[in-house]
């Protein structure tokens, strides 16, 4: 019986130990440009049956706040190689081939990157992924590159926003941050 009573007493206070290592564990507070999706088409992801809506592109990227600062020109500087974001490197995944800028793309996850400038960008899609921003951003690895105009908002845009509107035989992807809008089209 006094065995009994050793091993339960044992086994209580391991789990309060337990107990206490979890409640040490620091969780990173949340970060400032918040990450988010985007489909197309936009309603792919809230399909409820297995004949609904696939998806045909899927982005990920961060989400940077204009807090009141000048953004283009400023913050991102013109013409330099942007991450498209904030924090990690944009990634977008194509469920199905499609062409960019002429250029016939396999089904895969690449990454997004921008040249910013006043009346232009130029829209990067790069085969390398899992990289945080530009910092090692690899032209030779770039599949396309797009020259777009900038369209300039009345209204700003706080946080940087992707989505897509519809378009014969294909989708543009919208981009818009600060008063600055461009798109891109993609055919498939």
């Amino acid at each position: 019986m006094k065995n009994i009573f050793i091993l339960v007493f044992a086994l209580l206070c391991l789990g309060v130990k337990a107990q206490e290592a979890v409640s040490d564990v620091k969780f990173p507070s949340a970060d400032p440009s918040p990450a988010d999706i985007v489909y197309y088409p936009l309603n792919a992801p809230k399909a409820k049956t297995e004949d609904a809506v696939k998806p045909i592109i899927k982005i990920i990227y961060s989400r940077p706040q204009k807090k009141g600062r000048e953004i283009f020109g400023v913050l991102e500087q013109y013409g330099k190689v942007w991450r498209f974001g904030a924090n990690e490197s944009t990634e977008v995944r194509f469920f199905q081939k499609v062409i960019i800028g002429g250029k016939k793309i396999k089904a895969g996850t690449y990454s997004l990157f921008a040249i910013p400038e006043k009346d232009k960008w130029t829209i990067i899609l790069n085969s390398q992924t899992d990289k945080w921003g530009a910092f090692t951003y690899d032209q030779s690895k770039d599949l396309a590159r797009v020259e777009v105009p900038v369209k300039t908002l009345a209204k700003a845009v706080e946080y940087f926003s992707l989505t897509f509107t519809p378009k014969e035989n294909g989708a543009n992807l919208i981009i818009g941050w600060d008063k600055t809008q461009v798109e891109l089209p993609i055919s498939f």
